[in-house]
């Protein structure tokens, strides 16, 4: 079956579906908008022969399993993990001045990239595989993020359970400019660290414990761990009341980027190491998230190169690269299933006002998915 021909036949079937989940704007931080796209998508895989299960969360939007079922007489235990999520960056009414058009081989639109396609994709692919009557080998689970762009616990959790009895894993975030696969990622630790000193007039200043003098020498200190390899970037700042008073509080948060989980342990003891300077001086830490980065494994190399030679099957190359931004995969792969991300279509203006996606790469990205999910 070619399902590049197949595809481009129902382009604009895709297109309107695309159309329809991105009007449903879906801010992370939006329960009730995010958890109206996700029931809309829950209901389109339904349509398509998946069985789906919510999981009702309180302080996010709802999270979703769909579970596209295995040939009769295969176990059903066997299977491939799609990750996928419908949440965005944009506030409800972006689309005011952000709408969803087509302008020849480029849709644009908020959340279209990231990764709204992503779920189109998904979509398409067990519809054809319904359609055409054909059966896969393993079932295909398909899990749906609501909160992917803020991080939970929950999610957390899910991806974990349903990595394990997975053995590919294929995250449908998209590619790297050019259509390249992301087979490293780097990980994310997000700190907030509190300085609480002692108020004073600021014409004693020796009378008080200045909380902004004691943070900024633990941010000196922490920023001696960056290298090449790791950064960190001070993101959000404050502190004190006014200029003729010693600051009493203090607070800062920063954001830690790490290629290796060696770093990212490194950086903890540091922080755990710390100690007020002063003995008035008071100090607390809290760890806000955490996303392991997505290190180069042998199975995911070796998902990589059986994922090659289906792609040149169809006369598609398949790159591969690194980038700094952490995604669900990372979650899939710390625990050491074989794991690919970055298949979803090429385009770019990630959580900018010109995010689009290449028409053309939606159509062969959704080919080379149906033929992995019915060759791996």
């Amino acid at each position: 079956m070619n399902f590049q021909h197949y595809f481009k036949a129902r382009r604009g079937e895709m297109v309107q579906l695309l159309k329809k989940l991105v009007d449903l704007e879906s801010p992370s931080t939006d329960k009730k908008a995010v958890d109206a796209c996700t029931a809309f998508a829950a209901k389109e895989f339904r349509k398509v022969g998946a069985k789906v299960t919510r999981y009702p969360q309180e302080d996010i939007g709802d999270l979703y399993v769909s579970v596209y079922p295995a040939k009769p007489n295969k176990s059903q235990t066997e299977q491939i993990l799609l990750l996928t999520h419908l949440d965005t960056v944009w506030e409800v009414g972006k689309i005011k001045t952000m709408p969803f058009y087509v302008s020849g081989d480029q849709v644009f639109g908020p959340g279209v990239l990231d990764m709204k396609a992503g779920v189109v994709m998904a979509l398409s692919s067990l519809k054809a595989l319904n359609e055409l009557n054909i059966q896969t080998e393993h079932k295909i689970v398909l899990f749906m993020n609501s909160a992917e762009e803020i991080q939970s616990d929950a999610s957390t959790k899910l991806i974990k359970q349903l990595a394990r009895k997975s053995h590919s894993v294929l995250c449908l975030e998209p590619s790297l400019p050019g259509g390249a696969l992301k087979v490293q990622r780097k990980g994310r630790l997000v700190v907030r660290l509190e300085c609480r000193g002692k108020a004073a007039h600021a014409g004693h200043p020796e009378k008080g414990v200045n909380a902004i003098d004691e943070l900024l020498t633990h941010l000196q200190r922490l920023k001696k761990l960056t290298t090449k390899q790791t950064t960190m970037n001070i993101g959000l700042i404050g502190g004190g009341e006014k200029a003729n008073i010693v600051a009493e509080q203090a607070w800062a948060v920063l954001d830690f980027r790490f290629w290796k989980g060696l770093e990212k342990d490194r950086i903890i003891d540091t922080i755990k190491r710390l100690k007020p300077r002063k003995s008035e001086a008071r100090l607390r830490y809290v760890f806000e998230s955490l996303t392991p980065p997505m290190e180069k494994t042998q199975a995911s190399v070796a998902l990589l190169s059986r994922a090659r030679k289906i792609a040149a099957s169809l006369k598609m190359e398949m790159p591969a690269g690194k980038t700094g931004g952490g995604s669900d995969a990372s979650i899939a792969s710390s625990i050491g299933t074989a794991t690919l991300d970055g298949l979803g279509p090429d385009g770019e203006g990630i959580h900018a006002e010109n995010e689009h996606l290449l028409l053309s790469s939606l159509i062969k990205r959704t080919a080379l998915l149906t033929e992995l999910l019915c060759q791996l």
